[in-house]
């Protein structure tokens, strides 16, 4: 019998979600990719296979922004979907297409979701 890693099992995830999706210009891919030490977020135009805007924890957190109730890393995310819905006003997208790479939707990857819409962005 074969064993299967849980990064096995991830990158299925991802391949089975990621044939169904498509990021444009208009309503681009909202690719999440998280790490013990780090999150990153990016805006991708699939069609031009360009990268609008993105974000990561290690620059754009700002311990100022108001969290709410969450603590640690999901509070990182939380900003860190924030601060994407602004750079995406800012390029004048109101909606996106969320892709979760392979991850559930809970925790830290339901943060940068929840701080995307919080600023104004639609999924």
């Amino acid at each position: 019998m074969k064993n299967i890693t849980s990064q096995q099992r991830r990158l299925r995830r991802r391949m089975r979600s990621r044939s169904r999706m498509n990021g444009s210009a208009t309503t681009p891919r909202i690719s999440v990719f998280r790490s013990l030490r780090g999150m990153y977020a990016q805006l991708i135009d699939d069609e031009n296979s360009k990268i609008l805007t993105s974000v990561n924890s290690k620059t754009d957190f700002d311990k100022a922004e108001d969290v709410g109730e969450r603590k640690g890393k999901v509070a990182v995310a939380f900003v860190l979907g924030k601060k994407l819905a602004l750079k995406a006003k800012e390029l004048n997208i109101t909606s996106a297409v969320f892709d979760r790479s392979g991850y559930l939707y809970h925790g830290r990857v339901q943060a940068v979701a929840e701080g995307a819409r919080e600023n104004g962005l639609q999924f």
